[in-house]
């Protein structure tokens, strides 16, 4: 840890040395966005939003952009430890081997499916229900990505609900210069491996199209663990004349997924790959419709309208008992007991239009940006189906019948605007503001007595404000410092009792706080890329469960707050003398995050279940990665190292695991990974790998339901090696 902190300070000199000699640069303000991402292109893969793109101020947010042709990592199974090894303080639940899901989160949050974050493909909503069920299902292959986007609880004023900021998946376009090219990535791996990804695209006059087949199945490092995903995504864009553009994209993916559960601690200790669940599933049909609509009404006026749209599912059948009772055949019966079936269904559809308007004031140039958006989310839930006793991906009832029959409505309607005001050439201020109506309904059956129907409504208005500056100190770095606040709606779980003796606290409100971020962050010529800032989260009116007068009641617990260091620091020592050294090139990185999540108000009156003082559940004190890539002509290679430190995965942070261990500490680990690239002929290459190179037996979070219930072990040993062409 010491090592660590001292190539930061060192680092940290060395840019104060080079900012005091680009202080005198006197490049034009204007020429300066154009510059910067070209030149961070080259500087490992990552680099910061620009000050505003597509109608959207990012000045003054703290920001990171992967691009993903510029990185070496396990594509083939979206290996998220990789992927997002250079963005410090992200927290990743790494249960999920297949990569359907991705499962991230920071500053103390919750990585259950992202859903504190706002994810986004290309703009556009892409969850289950963005306001009452906002958990993802569907993550995009990465090998069809050109670029993921990552914006900290500052874009709520933008985006709306959520604590942990946007993610958002840009997928790749078609070739602006050819009218048809190819891409083709085939790899294979262990325990079964094989992924296929085929694209075609390009542009044919007016008209630029990218279509993408991908196809990935496995059996799975654990046993029980197969899984089959296919996706297919289309999009065509047609330049009308040069103010109208329109484009289409629609996405289908369909997948099957063998859960194997979780384990008690004895098993993981004995063997972290045997499974006692081979007969829980979950698969889930999405299918994603957008239109975008790209008006440059003048020159200083822009107008962006994006419509989408979904209709997708959820479906889960399985033994849910606890991990300790065993999933095994009656003797009296001669087959397994009944499983159980869960289904969602989603149907959403909404519009956002975003205008940007250019103006001069008091001799700057200034920005104004906003919107309107409406949506409309609806969900049917049905849970607790008595299915068959077999063992396959089936979701029939015997009966015909689910004991929880819900349906949800979502209405929302949200009016936002930020202004980029420049006081000075080098000094910006960005005030923001955001309004939200939302109108949630909830209807139906809790269980099979009919007395049990729960009809309940909800209307509110949220407003939010911020500010955020940005100090140029030279023509490539920056200090940024921003405060929002944020909200996150009560959840359509969250409205609704787990079982017919909870109760529910009719003044149940949304969570709501803010985030404070400050920070230093540019490049400094083509050796040094570097962010090192400081976080404040407060999240206030958290939602759980209290015992009250002997009964569940699920009520706003508390107030926790999450405040730390997130730091990233890359450096090519070779390239400070020698822009393109002979012998290669050597680039070193460290991202890290020092974060203190605590409780600091409980509403438990029982001082032995009081939160108050305790760590967040499932937030590491340190999360720290490192690694070196050396790259020599067209061959590259990578090395990782992942830590993480231990978790509590409950508020009252209980050490020893219980009985069907789902809850307990988790206790730190550390991962390295190796990874290769080759390119030849010009369009084809060659790529290998191993994933968790000394076999590292590890955990990062226990369930109490899917995909468990119990401690569920992250990947041991795995290899790859891909092949591909371009064209």
């Amino acid at each position: 840890m010491k090592i660590k902190f001292l190539l930061i300070a060192i680092v940290l000199l060395a840019i104060n040395n080079k900012v005091q000699s680009q202080n005198a640069d006197t490049t034009k303000t204007t020429l300066l966005n154009e510059l910067v991402i070209k030149e961070q292109k080259n500087l490992g893969g990552v680099e910061r939003m620009p000050e505003i793109k597509d109608n959207v101020i990012y000045a003054g947010k703290k920001s990171e952009v992967i691009l993903l042709d510029k990185i070496n990592a396990d594509l083939s199974i979206n290996n998220t430890r990789q992927i997002f090894s250079k963005v410090p303080g992200i927290n990743i639940w790494e249960n999920d081997g297949s990569g359907i899901q991705t499962n991230i989160s920071t500053r103390g949050l919750s990585a259950n499916r992202s859903w504190e974050f706002n994810v986004r493909q290309n703009g556009y909503d892409i969850t289950s229900e963005a306001f009452g069920y906002p958990e993802t299902y569907y993550t995009p292959p990465t090998e069809a990505l050109s670029k993921i986007e990552i914006v900290r609880g500052a874009s709520s004023l933008q985006y709306g609900t959520q604590f942990g900021g946007l993610l958002n998946y840009q997928i790749k376009k078609g070739s602006a210069t050819k009218k048809l090219s190819v891409e083709e990535q085939v790899t294979f791996g262990s325990y079964g491996l094989a992924n296929f990804y085929s694209a075609i695209g390009g542009t044919i006059k007016k008209l630029n199209y990218y279509v993408f087949l991908h196809d990935r199945h496995a059996n799975g490092w654990r046993q029980n663990s197969r899984y089959n995903t296919r996706t297919f995504f289309v999009s065509a864009n047609y330049q009308f004349t040069k103010k109208l553009n329109i484009a289409f994209e629609y996405t289908n993916m369909d997948y099957s997924s063998q859960q194997p559960g979780g384990l008690t601690d004895n098993q993981f200790k004995t063997n972290a790959q045997q499974s006692s669940r081979a007969r829980n599933w979950i698969g889930t049909p999405w299918n994603v419709a957008a239109l975008t609509i790209k008006y440059d009404i003048s020159p200083k006026v822009n107008l962006i309208i994006k419509t989408f749209a979904s209709m997708s599912e959820r479906n889960s059948v399985g033994n849910l008992n606890a991990i300790n009772i065993k999933d095994s055949i009656n003797p009296v019966t001669l087959a397994y007991s009944l499983r159980r079936v869960d289904r969602d269904f989603y149907q959403n559809i909404g519009t956002e239009a975003r205008f940007s308007y250019k103006y001069k004031l008091f001799k700057h140039n200034h920005t104004l940006a906003g919107g309107v958006r409406a949506y409309v989310g609806n969900t049917q839930r049905k849970q607790r189906g008595e299915g068959n006793s077999g063992s396959d991906f089936d979701f029939t009832l015997t009966n015909n019948q689910y004991v929880t029959d819900l349906k949800f409505s979502t209405t929302n309607y949200a009016f936002f605007a930020e202004n980029i005001i420049f006081i000075t050439n080098k000094f910006k201020v960005i005030p923001g503001i955001r309004f939200e109506n939302i109108y949630n309904k909830i209807e139906g059956t809790l269980n099979s007595n009919a007395s049990s129907i729960v009809p309940q409504t909800s209307n509110r208005n949220v407003l939010l404000a911020g500010i955020g500056s940005e100090y140029l100190v030279s023509s490539k770095t920056n200090i940024y410092a921003n405060f929002s606040q944020a909200y996150r709606p009560v959840t359509f779980s969250e409205f609704t009792p787990a079982n017919a003796t909870e109760i529910i606290d009719p003044n149940l409100k949304d969570a709501n706080g803010y985030n404070v971020d400050f920070g230093y962050r540019g490049t400094v010529k083509n050796f040094l890329n570097f962010d090192v800032g400081l976080f404040y989260l407060n999240y206030d009116n958290r939602v759980g469960t209290i015992l009250q007068n002997g009964t569940n009641f699920k009520t706003n617990i508390g107030q926790s707050v999450s405040q730390g260091i997130e730091s990233f620091i890359e450096i090519n020592p070779f390239k400070i003398w020698n822009e393109n050294p002979k012998w290669g090139s050597i680039s070193l990185f460290t991202s890290n995050s020092f974060i203190d999540a605590k409780y600091v108000s409980s509403k438990e009156t029982d001082p032995t279940k009081s939160y108050n003082g305790k760590q967040v559940e499932n937030a590491p004190r340190f999360i720290n990665r490192m690694g070196l890539t050396y790259t020599l002509k067209t061959f590259t290679t990578t090395f990782l190292y992942s830590s993480s430190s231990e978790i509590y995965t409950d508020a009252l942070n209980t050490e020893l695991p219980n009985a069907s261990s789902q809850i307990g500490k988790i206790e730190g680990y550390k991962v390295m990974d190796l990874s290769c690239a080759y390119m030849f002929l010009e369009n084809c290459n060659i790529k290998t790998g191993v994933n968790n190179l000394t076999d590292e037996v590890y955990a990062t979070r226990r369930a109490g339901g899917y995909p468990g219930p119990g401690l569920l072990p992250g990947n041991g040993r795995t290899f790859y090696v891909s092949f591909g062409v371009n064209f």
